[in-house]
Formats: structure tokens, C-alpha cells, sequence
């Protein structure tokens, strides 16, 4: 009896070990165990999107606004085009706002940058399904060192 009553006791914290190693797990991948919270959904644009992925972090001065939902390409240009769920709580940036892909650190994971524009009389705030014209492509490290080594010759 003692045996069983030990058995179960080591199972029950067997389970709550990997719980808690799950749930570790999440707050590390900045993840919840909640469902998706209440979202909308914006579009942008790129040239070039470098090692953008998705889950990646959509933020405003350095606070996370939202993730990028999906990369896909347009079928006409066969540019980049990334999807954005943002939070509702940020629901009033205005038309003018723009978007640029970051990199957090020299070489750290790339991100999206929010930047909020101006707000006017007649400029209305971004709403779901809604494309950010404002853009700026990632820098890719690679060009950056080829442009220094080998110059421009446009001169």
C-alpha cells in the first residue's frame, strides 16, 4: 500500500514537472496558452524581406504590438508580401504610419519596426485588411559588405 501511495506521488510530480517545463517553455517563445487574443489584420509590402520569418515581432519602439501571421508572394510582382496581426489595443495608428524591417543586434533575429505617422483632420487609422504603403526592406549584410569592398561605380 505504502508502494502505490509512492508510485502515485512520484507520477503526480512527474506531471507537474513537465508542466511547468512546458509552460517554461512558452514564456521563453514569448507564446500563451490562450487562444488567439482579439486581432486585426494589416499587409506590407517589401523589396526584400531578408531573414524575416514568421512569429516574428511587430513593435513600436520597442514594445510587441503584434507578430507576422504569414510571407507570401503577390502573383503579380512576385514581391514579398507579410502579413501582420496586431493587437486591438492598438487600433488607432493613422494611414501615415510605416513600417521597416529591423534587426535586433549586429546579426540577432529581424523584426518588423511600427512606426506611427501623423494624425490629421481627413487621415483615417489603419483597419483590418488595410496595406501599409510606407516600406522599407531589410539590409542585407551581405550587399552592405559587397557595396563597401567592391564601391559604386555609378559615378
Amino acid at each position: 500500500m505504502k508502494s502505490r501511495k509512492v508510485e502515485l506521488l512520484v507520477g503526480i510530480f512527474v506531471l507537474l514537472t513537465i508542466g511547468a517545463g512546458l509552460l517554461l517553455a512558452l514564456k521563453v517563445a514569448n507564446q500563451s496558452m490562450s487562444g488567439v487574443s482579439e486581432s486585426y489584420t494589416l499587409y506590407a509590402k517589401f523589396d526584400n524581406i531578408g531573414g524575416l520569418k514568421a512569429r516574428s515581432a511587430v513593435k513600436v519602439g520597442g514594445v510587441t504590438i503584434g507578430r507576422v501571421e504569414s510571407i507570401t508572394l503577390d502573383q503579380d510582382d512576385y514581391t514579398p508580401v507579410v502579413a501582420m496581426t496586431i493587437s486591438t489595443q492598438y487600433n488607432a495608428f493613422p494611414e501615415t504610419s510605416s513600417v521597416a524591417i529591423l534587426t535586433s543586434g549586429l546579426l540577432g533575429e529581424q523584426y518588423i519596426g511600427f512606426q506611427p505617422g501623423f494624425s490629421i483632420d481627413g487621415i483615417e487609422n489603419l483597419a483590418e485588411g488595410d496595406y501599409i504603403e510606407d516600406t522599407k526592406s531589410a539590409l542585407v549584410l551581405e550587399e552592405l559588405i559587397g557595396q563597401f569592398l567592391f564601391g559604386n561605380n555609378d559615378n
